[in-house]
Parts: structure tokens; C-alpha cells; sequence
């Protein structure tokens, strides 16, 4: 029987909001004790794009590149995903050069595969096609050892849709903290 402190601490780790598909995620990671350790993440693309959905998938990398994802040197600003030929590929994440490698080191911006299975490329691809969809990366973690990117199926937001977003976060932090002044006088 698992006891709720560990499931809450998985939940509040990983769930940025609540869902119930991500509290059952949460739930199983439990389960199983699965480790993620979270190295990169694109909060940008949240501000750019409306992520309408998430997948994960395997990267392809080199020994020096792993290494260095495992010293959090890495950076996805700008980054974004394209499917050619029935592969997909991630485009412009920088991951810096391990030091101790020298002369075995990688190129910092090299096109990097993903690892999906052909059908998950196939539905991703046709979507792609659509006007105005792209795939960007939001996340790079480990997840027992290996490395994933966690990819967001987007589409761009426009100028007017950033300042509501922004507008709707400034009225729910006022709401907060006159709530939370409301709390302390009352305690007084």
C-alpha cells in the first residue's frame, strides 16, 4: 500500500496544473519509482505558442552529449522539431561541449533524431501539414537513466493573445493577494 505523503510529493514535483490525466501519471510513477530529473525547460514556448498536446520521445545522442545533459548544460530557446522522411528531428537545442572531453566533444547545434514509433510520426506529420501547427520541444529530463524530450504539438499565439494571457495572470496574483491580506487581518 503507498502512502500519501509519497504520492504527493511525486504529484507536486512533476503537475503544473491540475488534470486528472497528469495526477494519474503521478500515480503510476509512484508505483513504479520512477526517477525524472528534469534538465531543461522551455517556458517560452508556453508563452509563444497554445501547446494543444504533449508527447514524449527518445533522443539520439552521443556519450559527451549525455554527459553534459546529466551537468544541466543546455538551453531550448529557439528550438523546434520537424519531421523529413519519416524521421523526426530536433533542430537548434544547444547543448554545451563537455570540458574534460577535449577533442571528443560534439557539435553544440548538430541535428539531433528522435526516437517515436512510426505512428506517432505519421499522426504528428499530418497534423504538422495543418496551417499554423509545430512541434516544439517544452522539456528535456531523464527519466530512469535515459534522456526524453517531452514535445508539444503548438500553434502561435498572436500579440493580442499574449497581453490576455498576461492580463488574466496580473487579475488572478491581485485576486491572490487580497485574499491572502483578507487571511492575515482576519488571524489579528
Amino acid at each position: 500500500m503507498l502512502r500519501a505523503g509519497r504520492i504527493d510529493r511525486w504529484c507536486r514535483a512533476s503537475a503544473v496544473r491540475f488534470d486528472l490525466r497528469e495526477v494519474v501519471r503521478c500515480w503510476v510513477r509512484a508505483v513504479r519509482g520512477e526517477s525524472i530529473k528534469i534538465i531543461a525547460d522551455n517556458r517560452k514556448a508556453r508563452h509563444d505558442y497554445f501547446v494543444e498536446e504533449s508527447l514524449e520521445a527518445g533522443i539520439a545522442l552521443v556519450g559527451t552529449e549525455v554527459k553534459s545533459l546529466r551537468q544541466g548544460k543546455c538551453n531550448l530557446r529557439d528550438s523546434y522539431a520537424q519531421i523529413e522522411n519519416g524521421e523526426a528531428f530536433l533542430y537548434n537545442v544547444h547543448i554545451s561541449p563537455y570540458e574534460p572531453a577535449s577533442r571528443f566533444n560534439h557539435d553544440p547545434l548538430r541535428v539531433r533524431r528522435l526516437l517515436l514509433h512510426k505512428g506517432e510520426i505519421l499522426r504528428l506529420h499530418g497534423k504538422v501539414r495543418e496551417k499554423g501547427y509545430t512541434l516544439v520541444p517544452l522539456k528535456i529530463y531523464f527519466r530512469n537513466g535515459k534522456a526524453k524530450v517531452e514535445l508539444g504539438l503548438a500553434r502561435g499565439k498572436r500579440q493580442y493573445d499574449k497581453r490576455d494571457d498576461m492580463a488574466e495572470r496580473d487579475a488572478k496574483r491581485a485576486i491572490a493577494r487580497a485574499l491572502r491580506g483578507k487571511d492575515q487581518k482576519e488571524t489579528w
